[in-house]
């Protein structure tokens, strides 16, 4: 694996982090909003990575492993979450070549699934609510009270999000880290030749 893998895998770390960090912005700039019902309640949100859902779920597709008969429960309020490869998601939703390519003369996309290899990057497949339970809030004066007098408040653990924050930005640093130490290491082979 060359040092340029290291970086290109670093850098779709960097990127999964910055999606989670936009996810808790959202959560915790809606966690004190109200609605009239438990439907339209802000639920919290978190990202998918599909690195650690196919290994949640027991293998991953072409290395063996048992392979779940039903989605994962924590997963079913959120949609559709493939149990295919990242690239087949990717193949699904943005066609034949990676996003961003356009032409035909492109090399094919490489499963990283398909063989076992030390470099394998983070793949989002989207974002999941919540289903945690929306609190019910006694505030007959309120505008947006129900006919019970009733308002419900999002289910955001402002704790929660905290404790995600810090771990999002220590994995962001790591990544930058990783980055980094590839760089510094290139540039000492580089300077062996002198």
């Amino acid at each position: 694996m060359s040092l340029m893998h290291a970086i290109d895998v670093a850098g779709t770390g960097m990127n999964a982090q910055q999606l989670r960090l936009n996810t808790i912005a959202s959560n915790l700039a809606n966690a004190e909003t109200v609605a009239g019902s438990p439907e339209e309640a802000y639920r919290s949100r978190q990202p998918v990575f599909a690195a650690a859902l196919h290994h949640a779920q027991g293998g991953y597709p072409g290395q063996g492993g048992p392979q779940p008969a039903t989605t994962p429960n924590w997963a079913e309020r959120g949609g559709p979450v493939d149990r295919v490869s990242p690239v087949s998601f990717q193949r699904q939703f943005f066609g034949a070549h990676p996003a961003g390519l356009n032409g035909t003369h492109h090399a094919p996309l490489h499963d990283p699934w398909a063989s076992p290899s030390p470099s394998v990057p983070v793949f989002m497949p989207g974002v999941v609510e919540s289903d945690a339970e929306i609190e019910p809030i006694y505030k007959p004066h309120h505008p947006m009270a129900d006919e019970n007098g009733y308002v419900y408040r999002s289910n955001v653990n402002t704790v929660e999000e905290m404790t995600n924050m810090i771990s999002a930005s220590r994995s962001f640093q790591n990544n930058i880290e990783v980055m980094n130490t590839s760089r510094d290491l290139m540039m000492e082979t580089l300077r062996l030749g002198r």
